[in-house]
């Protein structure tokens, strides 16, 4: 088929709920993809924030297809070596408990929900716990995710949605007190706001709410779906601040490709809430996606793959200061390592960026209403920073 009748048959019958960008990707290679027509672009949304190893690095492809030739599914009925592998290796990157598999992000987050919800609901005998969420974040489209994602745009057309959520201010710990009821039993924020327009938190703020948590026996659920394994300098973001959650949750990097997620708990929140019966998955957690969660951990350790996240972050850093500095349309520059967001004045359409980007050879994401999102694979290079800088000063300047 043409490039034409590719999109022309995916629209005819796939339901129309992205706006795709006008390519077709065939394959990728390195920190590059390439279009049907041989055309090279240089990701910077790494599958949005997906491809922290980009395509084909040494070892994992291997990894994947020598567990094909094993098994690729059992059901949780049964034990086998790549759950128990990959559990390990994911709980002790997080200082945590236990972990349960997920197929996505969303998923992860209503086990999440739940898990917190049991732990109120096992504490008191009580069913009607609150939880509270922030303002301009975003945890998934399922119900439940979508309940505490704040945003009204994701909402509108599917409520009522689960009751018993609360929204406050990101980064405002008063507004977080002024929430808090006898029924909360959880507080839900990412460690950096993504899909809203990369907003990390501030230390203070993350500290006081861990200490509202622990006053009024709540639980601290951290979701670093986009922003943990290695994206921002650190294997989780929330170890930068010193501030350990009591639930987190990961997919994304977590499989570099393959579609899995995670919730991990602590000591505390494992050993009083789900038991058998309460939640479960059919494919969460197969030998296939445990054989690449396990691979990618492996690989991390041996690539020192966070060490080089946080350098090209710093060098990443230091190119966007320079085109925030030169450029008069860019109103901020924000964000921790490899996740960044250069925030648009009204002059510009950050959609006219991504295009002429795009022309140049050169992928990038969006974030929030105005903000060009940068979210490269954690092994990029410095010469591939440099070429990136490069395209978006000559579309700045355009």
């Amino acid at each position: 088929m043409t490039t034409e009748e590719i999109k022309q048959q995916t629209e005819q019958y796939v339901l129309h709920t992205y706006n795709r960008f006008p390519i077709v990707i065939e394959k990728g290679e390195g920190d590059f993809v390439y279009d049907t027509d041989g055309k090279k672009y240089l990701d910077f949304g790494a599958g949005i924030a997906v491809f922290a190893l980009g395509y084909h690095f040494p070892g994992f492809d291997e990894a994947l297809k020598a567990q094909i030739d094993r098994v690729i599914h059992t059901s949780n009925l049964y034990y086998h070596v790549p759950l128990a592998e990959a559990a390990k290796a994911a709980v002790t990157s997080a200082e945590m408990s236990k972990i349960f598999f997920t197929n996505s992000g969303t998923e992860a987050i209503e086990g999440a929900l739940k898990a917190a919800r049991k732990y109120a609901y096992d504490r008191d005998g009580t069913a009607d716990h609150e939880i509270i969420a922030m303002k301009n974040s975003f945890h998934g489209r399922t119900i439940g995710a979508l309940s505490v994602t704040g945003n009204d745009h994701y909402q509108a057309a599917f409520r009522p949605l689960m009751g018993g959520v609360k929204f406050a201010d990101f980064n405002d710990l008063e507004s977080v007190k002024s929430q808090i009821s006898s029924k909360t039993c959880a507080v839900i924020m990412e460690t950096v706001q993504g899909e809203g327009g990369i907003y990390p938190a501030e230390k203070e703020f993350l500290e006081g709410v861990r200490a509202l948590c622990d006053e009024h026996d709540m639980l601290l659920i951290l979701d670093e779906i986009q922003c943990g394994m290695g994206r921002t300098g650190s294997f989780w973001a929330w170890q930068q601040y010193g501030v350990k959650p009591d639930i987190m949750t990961a997919a994304k990097a977590l499989g570099c490709g393959v579609p899995v997620g995670a919730f991990l708990l602590n000591e505390k929140a494992a050993a009083h809430s789900l038991v058998p019966g309460d939640h479960g998955s059919t494919y969460g957690g197969n030998p296939f996606a445990c054989a690449a969660v396990s691979e990618v951990f492996k690989l991390y350790e041996s690539e020192k793959i966070v060490d080089r996240a946080k350098e090209s972050g710093e060098y990443l850093k230091e190119k966007l200061d320079a085109l925030t500095e030169k450029h008069s349309c860019i109103k901020e520059h924000r964000g921790l390592g490899l996740i960044r967001g250069l925030e648009l004045d009204e002059s510009v359409r950050v959609g006219d960026i991504i295009a002429k980007a795009r022309e140049r050879g050169l992928l990038i994401l969006s974030a929030g209403s105005n903000v060009v999102r940068l979210v490269p694979p954690l092994v990029i290079k410095k010469e591939e920073i440099d070429l990136a800088a490069g395209i978006l000063d000559a579309c700045f300047e355009a």
